[in-house]
């Protein structure tokens, strides 16, 4: 393995934590997973989008920099490889879709001075999935608070999710997760293996599975 630290993303219900499970136990990996039932602001938010949104992407970025901050800073000797369900830059991406204008410019300032202590992955893995797949995902792992989340915000955040790859030269595994199976089909977790083997440049690298 060439890398040390993967980052996985995705929209919700996109898939990610379980692909992070699976290349954690794979590769022996370090697995940071984002803890966001621990908000106390999640349910609050979908019930009352703008009164709770700004609390809820301060606490989220807050636990997300103290988690990342605090575990790739412990050396494990034999853990060479970090994976991860979610780019710390999520955090600027989701502000952008829920938070006004005057309050998203002062969460970006707070952000950047953050986001500059922290380890960038050295590659992502972007799980892309049409509105009605991760509706269906949203419905399946039946979180009572998700149930409720409108088409026109999930769509929003896609659209700022691939605004934001295709604009910045991150090296990126961009992959049509719209029928994947990575727990029941092996050829599509195979797929994700044989493309982290290869030694891909900067930027995006589309995939699809069989």
């Amino acid at each position: 393995m060439k890398y040390n630290f993967i980052t996985i993303e995705g929209n919700i219900g996109a898939g990610k934590t379980t692909l992070a499970h699976l290349l954690s136990k794979h590769y022996n990996a370090r697995l940071i997973l984002e803890e966001f039932a621990d908000n106390p602001f999640l349910p609050k938010f979908y019930e009352n989008p703008g009164q709770y949104a700004f609390p809820l992407e301060l606490f989220f970025m807050a636990e997300r920099f103290k988690q990342q901050k605090d575990l790739l800073q412990q050396k494990d000797m034999f853990q060479n490889l970090t994976i991860s369900d979610y780019l710390f830059t999520k955090c600027l991406l989701f502000a952008k879709v829920t938070l006004p204008e005057d309050e998203f410019r002062l969460y970006q300032r707070l952000f950047e001075i953050i986001n500059q202590q922290l380890v960038q992955p050295d590659i992502l893995i972007y799980l892309h999935a049409p509105v009605h797949k991760l509706q269906a995902n949203i419905k399946k792992r039946n979180r009572s608070y998700e149930q409720n989340i409108p088409d026109d915000y999930l769509f929003n955040i896609q659209e700022t999710y691939t605004h934001y790859i295709k604009q910045h030269n991150i090296k990126t595994l961009f992959i049509d997760a719209s029928n994947a199976d990575f727990l029941g089909n092996e050829k599509h977790i195979g797929v994700i293996h044989e493309a982290l083997e290869k030694d891909y440049e900067e930027g995006q690298h589309y995939l699809t599975l069989p």
